[in-house]
């Protein structure tokens, strides 16, 4: 860690993460770029997969008869032939884009991440006494790709946890011995049990990536690092993490209301005006969780770049020891230009011949 001169005024890190994004909205903004061209690329790739997933189906003069009938149970024999077969290919598409998708967020949130963290440290450096530079983020990617890696290795293991949280609900419950209120609560429990556990080690290798920009460590070193900055600062970065999880909430309670006005006159208005009205007030939300993400991440940088207290090691006192006194800094006053032989408290003190 590299902290400022000793005599600086304390400065809330939380504070300073809100003031981050309000003086350089390019960190919200460059957050923004990136996290939306990915999602924009992703669905765009998920649509034209699904069109060629529905280009593979056989659709016979039966079928399309039986689904012009308007009748549900002529339209649902039909779907049933027309889908029938198609879970092996199904399967196979979602696992390739799976595949695709995540190695693409690992290569795109590792280098955007870095640039990130590089522009916050430079930021929070200015001003202060001259200190190395951060070294070359993108010669020493391997330990963001590490962590991404586990993040997205993760996630999957919440899926699986969450696919599991069902089955052993659906397993509580059988057709002979019906308990809806227990398979609801089984459910329940495990999938929030999955969920902290995945929230709180994504959280943890997320903060990570600070240390890897900053003091150069690798993927585990990094993780390391971040567990003892809990320990050492855990009233700083609680602090930090509460506030921003409020504004987080804030926001998502104010964008929920102000799309309630649109839905509500939704019999009125036409549908075209409605849906784009919510998705105009979808999208500002997400901007705003954008800049609330940076400047939380801003608030833990400033927690690793700031000192905890800043007391000068030379202006404290020296440690006491158990049952002792500090010692006379001038054992010897004769030795000490500051004393006078002339006083009078030295009178006493018989004068050489």
């Amino acid at each position: 860690m590299r902290y400022p001169k000793f005599g600086m005024p304390t400065r809330s890190p939380t504070l300073e993460g809100f003031r981050a994004i309000f003086r350089r909205p390019s960190f919200g903004l460059a957050e923004i770029a990136w996290r939306w061209s990915f999602a924009a690329a992703a669905g765009t790739l998920l649509v034209f997969s699904f069109f060629e997933y529905l280009d593979t189906l056989v659709l016979n003069k039966d079928d399309l008869l039986l689904l012009r009938s308007k009748q549900p149970i002529l339209i649902y024999r039909a779907a049933r032939h027309l889908f029938h077969g198609s879970a092996f290919r199904v399967v196979g598409t979602a696992v390739v884009l799976a595949l695709a998708l995540g190695i693409a967020w690992v290569v795109v949130a590792s280098l955007a991440r870095a640039a990130t963290l590089k522009a916050l440290l430079a930021y929070f450096r200015e001003g202060d006494a001259p200190t190395p530079a951060p070294k070359e983020t993108y010669s020493r990617l391997s330990p963001l790709f590490g962590l991404n890696f586990f993040r997205l290795g993760a996630t999957l293991a919440a899926a699986v946890g969450f696919v599991a949280a069902l089955l052993l609900g659906g397993v509580a419950s059988r057709p002979a011995d019906s308990v809806p209120g227990s398979a609801l609560l089984i459910t329940l429990m495990v999938a929030m049990l999955v969920w902290l556990a995945w929230s709180t080690l994504n959280w943890f290798l997320s903060l990570a990536a600070i240390f890897v920009v900053a003091d150069d460590q690798d993927t585990f070193g990094a993780f390391a690092a971040a567990v003892d900055l809990c320990q050492a600062r855990t009233g700083a970065v609680f602090s930090a993490g509460t506030w921003f999880g409020l504004a987080h909430l804030t926001a998502f309670v104010v964008a929920t209301a102000i799309v309630a006005f649109p839905l509500g006159f939704s019999a009125v208005l036409p549908p075209g005006v409605v849906l784009a009205s919510v998705l105009l007030v979808t999208l500002i939300y997400f901007a705003v969780a954008d800049f609330l993400y940076v400047g939380r991440l801003a608030s833990y940088v400033a927690i690793v770049e700031m000192p905890e207290s800043p007391v000068s090691a030379e202006a404290a006192p020296p440690l006491l020891p158990r049952g002792g006194t500090y010692p006379d800094p001038n054992p010897n006053p004769q030795s000490s230009p500051a004393v006078d032989p002339s006083e009078l408290i030295l009178s006493d003190v018989p004068a050489n011949p």
